[in-house]
């Protein structure tokens, strides 16, 4: 069978095109271009999953095996279904995950489609998941053995009837170091090369510049007010904050402070104590069912952020909408980020987090000061 591999010039999906060669599979590697045509000097230095830097790691994976390699021009469309995305999800107060929109609209849609078009059976992508069938004899997706590289996390915008066409090698290894070990023996140019750590397309200005050159209202300073709308300090803009944040606030006193919301309409920063921070519940958008969606009160767990911890839950089916309890009460449950729900290692499915029930107590006040009820200014 011709299987597509996703190469982004790191040992995992290089592992991942040498694994299915050595099974027989007739292998093709393709890198995304998602940087500027006149920006290779400047995506060299930056580094990052899909950087220029990629293709020459890459090109020298797929020698090195002797597999055809190619580089596919998806810019446009990254600028657009993800970076602008990003940006915007910044500009009105939320936090997010631009790998989840990647998987969602360009790696898992986008490149699926020009693999089928290069007749290929399958995509393989460096992923740490796994694929199976479940008992009814439909797919499904699970974590992988590693918890520690779990990523399923991410994957969860895929497609039930889509996930035959996918492949994720990596989802059985025990360990990273499992994984260099197969580059090692198998003479792979980057079997000792770092893991990315960022986020691709943010260079060392870091991200709040990418949302600044986008919306700069979003980096106009404001009001920091506390969980009772009294205001104790100014924020540098909101793109610069996200919720359960605790350093650099430039807050004084010796009482711990972390961001429990951030209120885009009226451009101010709301801070609490530890207990303020905690979400009893939120109501999930943009839902996606890899399994049947479970009966109202279903026992789930439930995983907000990009990690190895999971959350007891129960799942409430309202209308259209779901909305996800915690018990006990989760830390930063953040607008913006995915909150994905699991059956043991099953992925069920997940949805982006709307809004945020915090724990009953001292709910959210009105500002007090006037000067942050004012509308924002529109100038620029």
């Amino acid at each position: 069978m011709l299987v597509v591999v996703a190469m982004s010039g790191g040992v995992d999906s290089s592992v991942t095109a040498a694994l299915l060669q050595r099974q027989g599979h007739e292998v093709v590697g393709v890198t995304m271009q998602i940087w500027p045509d006149d920006g290779l000097e400047r995506e060299e230095r930056r580094g990052g999953c899909c950087a220029a830097g990629a293709v020459r790691d890459a090109r020298a994976v797929a020698e090195a095996l002797g597999i055809p390699y190619y580089v596919f021009h998806m810019r446009e469309a990254f600028e657009r279904q993800v970076i602008h995305q990003f940006a915007d999800a910044y500009a009105v107060g939320r936090t997010p995950n631009p790998c989840i929109a990647c998987n969602r609209h360009i790696k898992f849609v986008a490149l699926a489609d020009k693999a089928r078009r290069l007749g290929a059976g399958a995509l393989a992508t460096g992923h740490y998941a796994r694929l199976s069938v479940a008992e009814d004899g439909t797919p499904c997706l699970r974590r992988a053995a590693d918890r520690r590289k779990d990523q399923s996390y991410v994957l969860h915008p895929l497609r039930r009837e889509e996930l035959p066409f996918f492949r994720f090698p990596l989802g059985e290894v025990e360990s990273k170091a499992e994984t260099r070990a197969w580059a090692r023996s198998m003479g792979l140019p980057v079997a000792d090369k770092p893991d990315s750590q960022e986020i691709c397309f943010v260079g060392e200005q870091g991200y709040a510049a990418v949302v600044e050159e986008r919306h700069p209202e979003a980096l106009r300073a404001g009001p920091i007010l506390d969980v009772a709308g009294r205001e104790i300090g100014t924020h540098r803009g909101l793109a610069r904050y996200t919720v359960g944040q605790r350093r650099g606030l430039g807050l004084e006193g010796p009482a711990p402070r972390f961001v429990v919301a951030i209120d885009a309409a009226r451009n101010a920063l709301v801070v609490g104590g530890p207990s303020d921070s905690f979400a009893a519940a939120c109501s999930l958008g943009q839902v996606n069912w890899l399994a049947p969606p479970p009966p109202d009160g279903t026992a789930v767990t439930a995983q907000v952020r990009a990690g190895p911890t999971e959350h007891p839950a129960r799942v409430c089916m309202e209308g259209d909408g779901v909305r996800v309890a915690f018990d006990p009460p989760v830390r930063a449950v953040t607008p913006g980020q995915a909150c994905v729900l699991y059956d043991g290692d099953v992925v069920l499915g997940g949805g982006e987090i709307d809004a945020v029930e915090r724990v009953a107590g001292v709910p959210l006040q009105p500002p007090v000061v006037s000067r942050a009820t004012q509308p924002p200014s529109t100038s620029r």
